[in-house]
């Protein structure tokens, strides 16, 4: 059972945000995971999600989407799960950090209350970039929320999206700073304004869907 939100909400600072006190409270489920998308988003997600054979989420964090995608998938899908964990400053704001086995906890737990079938969790505690050099499998949705500058989101982008499969679909979060209702940050947008639009945009892909703060792009 989660703690009241009024507690919650009445935590010091200091206790809220310690990562390790978090962490135990997160895994052992008093305390939600921090939600890093919008019910807009989520629903974006949520249909994207289905009838895909093999997802792969860059980013992981408390594992907030990651639960959700646990228990929205098709049975049988297999869901790539990719973090390095602990504090990085470039993917997270100062202070902020997850720790591994919190985070699984919070994925079981969506997993268990699925009504219907199972999925099959991949993790892979490692950081991307080392993860895309060894990646053979065509991956159906791939959602980069990962580090969050501009080189690292580049990087992300550069090093899977050739995986993508022909009717598969690319989702890059935080990356609609200062669009029409939207939000984000300098480093994601860059990356989906330089890649994906205006006449310079890269061929062969083309903007699908844009909710909140996520871009999605398939190709052309």
């Amino acid at each position: 059972m989660q703690l009241p939100h009024a507690l919650r909400r009445a935590t010091p600072a200091g206790l809220k945000h310690n990562v390790r006190l978090r962490a135990l409270a997160v895994g052992s489920g008093l305390i939600p995971p921090r939600a890093m998308h919008s019910e807009d988003e989520a629903a974006l997600l949520q249909r994207l999600a289905r009838g895909r054979r093999r997802v792969v989420e860059l980013g992981v964090y408390e594992g907030g989407s990651a639960a959700l995608l646990a228990g929205w998938v098709d049975p049988g899908t297999d869901l790539h799960l990719v973090d390095p964990f602990g504090e990085h400053p470039d993917a997270l704001p100062a202070g902020w950090g997850a720790l591994e086995q919190a985070t699984r906890r919070v994925v079981a737990r969506a997993a268990r209350r699925r009504t219907s079938g199972t999925v099959n969790v991949h993790w892979h505690v490692a950081l991307s970039q080392d993860l895309a050099s060894t990646w053979l499998e065509p991956i159906d949705l791939l959602f980069i929320d990962g580090d969050h500058s501009e080189a690292g989101c580049r990087r992300d982008w550069d090093g899977f999206h050739d995986k993508v499969s022909a009717d598969g679909v690319v989702l890059i979060h935080d990356a609609r700073l200062g669009r029409p209702g939207g939000r984000g940050l300098p480093g994601p947008t860059a990356v989906a304004d330089t890649l994906f639009r205006g006449p310079e945009a890269l061929p062969g892909w083309r903007i699908t869907d844009e909710v909140d703060r996520t871009v999605v792009v398939a190709r052309a």
